[in-house]
């Protein structure tokens, strides 16, 4: 909202008012309730602090004029034909003007997750196995290009959705994957986070324009995981690997409506990863035990899907696979060179795969390495037992 007020170039200006908002509202509620309408609370104070903030810079009246301007503009569009035609959700909107073809694409994806996922550098470094000093120069030379090139707030086109569209798609799939395992923290699943990604999928999925394959397969993907939410750990809290997990509390509606829209994605000509990831989810979601999964099907799909991204990531997991059909050993020639030496997963592999093998003092080596890089409570606790366990096999 305040971003659409005061324009896209504004956007450090935005966040900053929107922050100190959810500081009043922590500051008060406690004392004088919540609000019986706490979005309209929200907005009214946001656009107060933002209108005093203003008031303060010395070229407020400079400003007024164009900000008056933007505001008419924005105003008229509320209700319109444009509107209509494109989302009516903010969020879905605005995640449509991040992807700014003068933009790159990595800024796009991390200017999106900054600003409309609440992302920390930390959680937006972690998928992209790089640094939260990185992430944090690439979103400063974002707002410095906006600025730059004087960037304006405009929902595209409806032509223009689907070249943007999948870029849109990524970032719902980064903040779904942040949600299903926290890469911060002492919460490993945060369901309110896969709940977001889903609803505005599901708006993407229900407009013409961006109603694609790729669209439904992660839609798919999406629901056939989150199926699995409140199975991933115990009572504890402690992590649950996929064997160990009560199949009997997946949730069953999800994964029927998984598998209907990972139906309806095969129409068309292309094969995206959301199409290969769904169809593991399935695999796994359709078996009624670990034993009666189609491990032979796993492997082909992470087979396409490496031929398809060439992802260190993707092939690590695929080695998880190879392993259950051809033992540990072909598992630990699949991972020997891959470049995840910083990765715990890595590490914690390796130590499943030696702990298989019967090296429990190589394991535990492996297990400790993972621990000192493990980024939540939950995953260094979980490895914390793995060390345990061996070296009490190896007494």
């Amino acid at each position: 909202m305040l971003t659409c007020r005061y324009g896209l170039h504004r956007l450090q200006f935005a966040e900053d008012v929107a922050q100190e908002t959810l500081v009043r509202a922590l500051q008060t509620w406690p004392y004088r309730g919540v609000p019986d309408n706490p979005s309209a609370w929200l907005s009214r104070t946001a656009k107060n602090l933002a209108i005093d903030q203003l008031r303060r810079e010395n070229r407020w009246r400079e400003k007024e004029t164009d900000v008056a301007h933007e505001l008419d503009r924005w105003h008229s569009v509320i209700g319109s034909e444009e509107m209509q035609e494109t989302f009516a959700d903010d969020t879905l909107r605005m995640l449509f003007v991040c992807f700014h073809p003068q933009l790159s694409s990595e800024a796009q994806t991390a200017l999106a997750l900054k600003t409309l996922c609440g992302m920390s550098p930390a959680e937006i470094a972690a998928p992209f196995l790089t640094t939260e000093a990185a992430i944090s120069k690439r979103l400063v030379r974002a707002r410095r290009r906006i600025r730059d090139l004087n960037l304006p707030f405009a929902v595209p086109d409806v032509s223009e959705l689907p070249t943007r569209l999948d870029g849109v798609l990524g970032t719902l799939y980064l903040l779904f994957n942040e949600g299903y395992k926290s890469s911060s923290g002492d919460q490993l699943v945060r369901a309110d986070l896969c709940q977001e990604a889903i609803r505005l999928t599901r708006l993407l999925a229900s407009h013409s324009a961006t109603d694609q394959p790729q669209t439904q397969a992660l839609l798919a993907l999406m629901y056939l995981n989150a199926a699995r939410l409140g199975s991933r750990t115990d009572e504890a809290g402690n992590l649950l690997r996929l064997h160990e997990q009560d199949r009997s509390s997946w949730n069953q509606g999800m994964i029927q409506n998984g598998i209907a829209f990972l139906a309806k994605s095969g129409r068309g000509e292309v094969v995206s990863r959301y199409h290969l990831e769904a169809g593991i989810a399935a695999c796994h979601c359709t078996a009624i035990d670990d034993s009666s999964t189609d491990w032979q099907r796993v492997l082909n799909l992470y087979d396409q899907l490496v031929r398809l991204t060439n992802s260190p990531l993707v092939k690590l997991n695929r080695a998880v696979a190879l392993a259950r059909l051809h033992g540990p050993h072909a598992g630990l020639d699949a991972i020997a060179h891959l470049p995840l030496n910083s990765y715990y997963l890595l590490h914690a592999i390796r130590g499943y795969f030696k702990s298989q093998l019967g090296c429990n003092s190589e394991a535990s080596n492996h297990f400790r390495e993972a621990e000192l890089l493990a980024p939540s409570e939950a995953e260094r606790s979980f490895l914390q037992r793995q060390i345990a366990d061996c070296e009490k096999a190896g007494e």
